[in-house]
């Protein structure tokens, strides 16, 4: 492939921080591959932020729990002088507030839940939420939250992001440097079934993150690719994505999942989540460009991977990603690995 509008169509692995470097060619071999299906580059007249940011006023949002049925969640976000993003489980008095943080990751199987203190004191499915961290540039907040189960949408983030937009994003007072971080190196993870993310350092004085980011399903969703600068209006576009599932896993929910507590609860709908058959979506897949829908790969990387990156407890991450065929476990391994192998340094 020739070189594309982000960058070029192959990459130097660099220093292999997981898996075998001997099965990363061929992976790379079939990432180069596959066609690009969107460009979106930031636009010419953005410029990323210089001072660290919170919100101008608090909001909150309601909607129906993730995990149990019947009842509904409320989210309340506030403006916050502390550095990073912190999680105030109100029903738990006695407990700390939670750090947004690769160190606070209790599991990442299904979905990320980040914890501390009290075993009690956790939330699930944070990848929906911290996402808007890192993707509309929001650097200091304390979200309140009555329970580890957070609300439900139908239209992927997008409750979140409209509040946000209409409580508006404000210079923190006193105005604080924002640091960006990069990696001093090159680095890859390689994990199961050829799946691989790859970070390259930024340029001196470049604070933009661009992605790579392709899927790969055997199901109606197949190849998607997408290559965008990360800035709020292309967050804000890939925010209205639902999760997707295959209609094996909807059959296994309504039949022996009814068996398990946290899938039987589960609060998904033909509305919230997009079902991929094997050659055809079972229901109406939503942001298509050039008549198909890329919904799956804007999820994937706007309220996945981006909300993975957000784990970096201060400051906003630069330089180049690529994701191939990877996951939420994989995405938290990368930005543990930069941590514990002190790879991350700022811009300068």
């Amino acid at each position: 492939m020739a070189c594309n509008a982000l960058g070029k169509s192959e990459f130097n692995p660099g220093r292999m921080l997981l898996g075998h470097a001997a099965g990363l060619p061929a992976s790379q071999d079939r990432w180069a591959a596959l066609p690009v299906d969107l460009v979106l580059r930031a636009p010419s007249d953005w410029h990323p932020d210089r001072q660290q940011t919170t919100l101008a006023a608090p909001f909150q949002v309601t909607g129906p729990a993730t995990y149990s049925r019947r009842t509904h969640s409320t989210l309340r976000f506030a403006p916050s002088e502390r550095p990073g993003w912190w999680i105030d489980r109100v029903d738990l008095p006695e407990q700390l507030p939670i750090q947004v943080s690769a160190r606070n990751v209790w599991t990442s199987a299904r979905s990320i839940v980040l914890r501390s203190g009290n075993p009690h004191n956790y939330l699930r499915m944070v990848e929906h939420i911290i996402a808007l961290k890192l993707g509309l540039g929001l650097d200091n907040i304390l979200l309140q939250i009555g329970t580890g189960d957070p609300p439900l949408f139908d239209v992927g983030s997008m409750p979140l992001v409209e509040g946000v937009e209409k409580a508006g994003i404000a210079v923190q007072q006193p105005p604080q440097p924002l640091v960006y971080w990069t990696a001093k190196e090159p680095v890859t993870v390689l994990g199961p079934n050829g799946s691989f993310l790859h970070l390259d350092p930024a340029q001196p004085g470049q604070r933009h993150l661009a992605l790579d980011v392709a899927i790969d399903f055997p199901t109606a969703i197949g190849c998607q690719r997408l290559q965008f600068d990360l800035h709020a209006a292309a967050f804000r576009h890939g925010a209205q994505a639902r999760t997707n599932c295959s209609l094996t896993e909807v059959v296994f929910a309504r039949t022996l999942g009814k068996l398990f507590a946290d899938v039987r609860s589960l609060g998904y709908t033909r509305d919230n989540i997009l079902i991929a058959g094997r050659h055809r979506y079972l229901n109406e897949a939503r942001l298509l460009h050039n008549g198909r829908s890329l919904e799956a790969v804007w999820h994937r990387a706007v309220l996945d991977l981006i909300a993975a990156l957000s784990l970096i407890d201060t400051g906003r991450l630069a330089g180049r990603i690529i994701s191939y065929k990877a996951g939420h476990t994989l995405d938290v391994r990368l930005v543990t690995q930069l941590f514990l192998h002190d790879l991350l340094e700022p811009v300068t």
